[in-house]
């Protein structure tokens, strides 16, 4: 059993090595830099103050993922986050339209559910059990959700 005290090279280390995959899932979910990196920090603080012990790297990389996850659905869910001002969201979409990430833009415009799914699946690499693990969903519903983004991102890009 490893020992639940880490050193600072040890925390370093799980920084560099997790901190890209957590940024991209709270950029997906967030749809701007400066809350994917609020996201961030916030992500690697709780895991500062609640020292987990993982089993290997791939566990220490769900549980990343999981929390970026739940600490972006809360941001969106705050008071502030809906009282922000509504132009500043549409000069970001129109910036990162002109920057030509056509697909980006259509997966991070997808509703939260499925758009998770397909970032797991197809920018991180997981397969639909792992994926069902993580959400905690069935293995089925995951399944549909990759199907039925995948209808939604063919008819959002033919147009």
């Amino acid at each position: 059993m490893k020992s639940l005290l880490r050193t600072d090279e040890e925390w370093n280390e799980l920084y560099n090595r997790q901190k890209n995959t957590v940024y991209r899932v709270c950029f997906a979910f967030m749809k701007n830099y400066a809350d994917a990196e609020d996201a961030l920090q916030e992500t690697f603080l709780r895991l500062v103050r609640r020292a987990p012990v993982f089993e290997n790297e791939t566990h220490e990389k769900a549980w990343l993922i999981r929390t970026a996850s739940n600490i972006c659905k809360n941001m969106l869910r705050s008071p502030r986050r809906k009282a922000e001002n509504i132009e500043y969201h549409r000069e970001l979409r129109a910036a990162d339209d002109a920057a030509g990430n056509d697909v980006l833009n259509a997966v991070l415009g997808l509703p939260e559910k499925y758009k998770t799914a397909v970032y797991l699946y197809y920018y991180e690499g997981y397969s639909s059990v792992e994926i069902a693990r993580m959400l905690q969903k069935p293995q089925s519903t995951v399944r549909t959700y990759l199907g039925k983004a995948r209808e939604l991102l063919k008819s959002e890009l033919d147009q």
